[in-house]
């Protein structure tokens, strides 16, 4: 490590699952990019219309809200999934319109046909969600990393089996 790196003091966890969801929604965007939406799959995807890198014509969004629901379904024109952010182009009353919208910006998506959905933590900008990502899920520790930790309470490790639903006995 480096002089000017910061000492690590713990992992945002939080950050790193908002993260890992953003990615089944890049994912699933992705799917529908290359080969299009499977069965009754449709997306509605809500995103901040305020947040840097949000391409959208202003007339689509209503005064004093800041939020808008797009859904891909039927009418939906050259979807291009990048790292960053996604393009679409949709129609609004018989009108098309592309949109790009960052990852980042997009706080809901749901696919209706089979009761999927996510919602994630709120970012202000591109900026925010870069430091998130890099250095927010890590935070700053004094603490060597050779030195015994601070209390003698030790984590809960629970298995991913005991949220399962469990077989009815027939």
């Amino acid at each position: 490590m480096s002089d000017n790196d910061e000492h690590i003091s713990g992992i945002n966890y939080e950050l790193l699952v908002d993260d890992s969801m953003r990615n089944v929604l890049r994912g699933a965007l992705t799917i529908a990019e290359h080969v299009g939406l499977p069965g009754d799959s449709h997306f509605f995807i809500t995103f901040r219309t305020d947040f840097d890198g949000v391409e959208i014509n202003q007339n689509l969004v209503k005064a004093g809200e800041n939020e808008l629901t797009i859904v891909i379904q039927h009418q939906f024109w050259d979807l291009k999934v990048e790292d960053q952010v996604f393009n679409v182009t949709l129609s609004f009353s018989g009108k098309p319109e592309t949109l790009v919208v960052p990852f980042a910006a997009v706080t809901q998506f749901s696919d209706p046909s089979v009761g999927f959905g996510l919602q994630f933590g709120a970012l202000d900008s591109m900026d925010d969600a870069d430091e998130a990502l890099g250095n927010g899920a890590i935070q700053a520790l004094e603490q060597p990393a050779d030195s015994p930790p601070a209390s003698d309470e030790t984590a809960e490790i629970v298995s991913l089996d005991s949220f399962r639903k469990k077989p009815k006995d027939s």
